[in-house]
């Protein structure tokens, strides 16, 4: 019975790698929004009501999974009951949307469990980073859009701070089209390509090498980002997708947010750029650095499976959804 699953999703992937990528209906006033919690404990629950508070603003229903704050061990709650709510909030067809409390780490332990068959007649909007890039992977070799956004946990930032991260998140939810001009970074790779972006966490993209829910890259732009490890670790991960085929037909790299790196002892003797630079030296694709997503206050939202025009000058780097 395994095989025949890995089989189903081996044949997803290729469909996800020929075919246009499904777009979840965007979401309008009216329609419901699942906060659920895939992975870590929820500490702060004032987070998930205000989060909840904010989705009611624009119109939206909320629905809170059953078990979000029962709080077992590292986790939200059981792996059975974290997978309970994710399940029920993708079976139900009035949820048109299901946003992930916070990353950490557990959502890997029920990927392999989750089933996806009302989904892929009615896709709707999986929505997160950092730990949910298991979903964004999975999703996207179902040949669906997903959504790399802020979570209800970010709303612990300030109001100014997370300020841009909500209005990148209302405008992808709702349909409005993504536009990005950031400023070039001094080590970016300059050059224009066109692909459709997929990616997120570094750690979980090597993480899910070699599963069914490893991510093709061929004729794509990848994005990654990460968070408080040292050089040398973030070093071997990028070495393990490069050994693994993950630049070899890439279109371009899009870098977000490096955050709270950890000092080596003895130092590594590279910035965070270097050493990208350094282990993709061989490729021609066009390299951009800090984009704003990720782990810091300001997280634009991202959707992958999308395609996104990318130019990179030595003054600007500009990213445009092409729909």
């Amino acid at each position: 019975m395994r095989a025949f699953f890995l089989l189903i999703s081996f044949c997803q992937l290729a469909f996800a790698q020929t075919n246009t990528m499904m777009t979840p209906a965007y979401l309008k006033p009216g329609d419901t929004i699942a906060i659920v919690a895939p992975a870590g404990i929820i500490k702060n629950k004032a987070s998930i009501h205000e989060a909840a508070a904010l989705a009611k603003s624009w119109g939206l229903e909320v629905v809170l999974g059953k078990h979000i704050f029962d709080a077992y061990h590292h986790f939200s709650a059981t792996d059975d009951h974290r997978l309970l709510d994710f399940q029920t909030a993708l079976d139900q067809p009035n949820i048109k949307a299901i946003w992930c409390a916070r990353g950490g780490y557990g959502t890997v332990r029920i990927i392999d469990d989750i089933d996806f068959s009302s989904f892929k007649k009615t896709p709707k909007w999986i929505i997160g980073y950092s730990d949910i890039t298991v979903l964004h992977n999975a999703v996207h070799n179902l040949g669906v859009e997903t959504l790399h956004a802020m979570m209800p946990v970010n709303m612990e930032f300030s109001e100014s701070s997370r300020r841009q991260s909500v209005a990148t998140f209302k405008k992808a939810l709702f349909g409005e089209k993504l536009n990005y001009e950031i400023p070039s970074s001094s080590y970016n790779k300059t050059g224009n390509c066109k692909g459709v972006l997929v990616g997120g966490n570094l750690t979980l993209l090597e993480n899910l090498l070699g599963s069914s829910s490893s991510i093709s890259t061929a004729g794509k732009i990848l994005f990654f980002e990460e968070i408080g490890e040292y050089k040398y670790h973030i070093d071997r991960l990028i070495r393990a997708l490069d050994r693994n085929g993950y630049f070899t037909n890439c279109k371009g790299l899009l870098i977000g947010g490096m955050s709270h790196i950890k000092k080596n002892n003895p130092p590594f003797g590279q910035n965070i750029e270097e050493l990208i630079l350094a282990i993709t030296e061989t490729y021609n694709f066009p390299i951009a650095f800090d984009f704003p997503a990720g782990h810091d206050p300001e997280n634009n939202a991202l959707i992958f499976g999308r395609t996104v025009e990318m130019e990179i000058s030595s003054t600007s780097t500009k990213i445009n959804f092409t729909k």
